[in-house]
């Protein structure tokens, strides 16, 4: 498990990386949002530049890449301070992505998508707090 746990730190580390706000943009024939609106790549700017099924996509997006590595560590049976590197790594990808020269989006989806498999109810708390804010 010690040899497993830095290699899925990286991975995490690239999946946070691939840009799904600049990705959805270019599929869909929108501007940069690095260049548009409020200059961030995340799911808000899209939706001021390309509307909410842009910006819907971005926001599940950018759950699913914090997510995914976590559960996928969790499964591996990775200890719980692995568990937390390999979120944080989502989220360090997502704010400094090496493949769109570490320029990042802010990275609160990730990070929401990254702690729902670690607290299912410290999500729901998350969740109902952006709801009724």
């Amino acid at each position: 498990m010690s040899a497993i746990a830095p290699g899925l730190v990286l991975l995490a580390y690239l999946c946070g990386s691939i840009s799904s706000a600049i990705l959805v943009c270019r599929l869909a024939g929108l501007p940069d949002p690095r260049d548009s609106g409020s200059g961030n790549p995340g799911a808000t700017n899209v939706l001021r530049i390309g509307g909410k099924g842009a910006a819907v996509a971005v926001l599940i997006f950018d759950v699913l890449k914090g997510m995914l590595p976590v559960w996928g560590a969790w499964a591996l049976g990775l200890t719980p301070f692995w568990l937390g590197l390999v979120a944080i790594a989502a989220c360090v990808g997502h704010i400094w992505p090496v493949f769109f020269h570490f320029r990042g989006g802010k990275g609160v989806a990730t990070a929401f998508g990254a702690i729902a498999p670690i607290g299912l109810d410290l999500t729901g708390v998350m969740a109902g707090t952006w709801l009724l804010t």
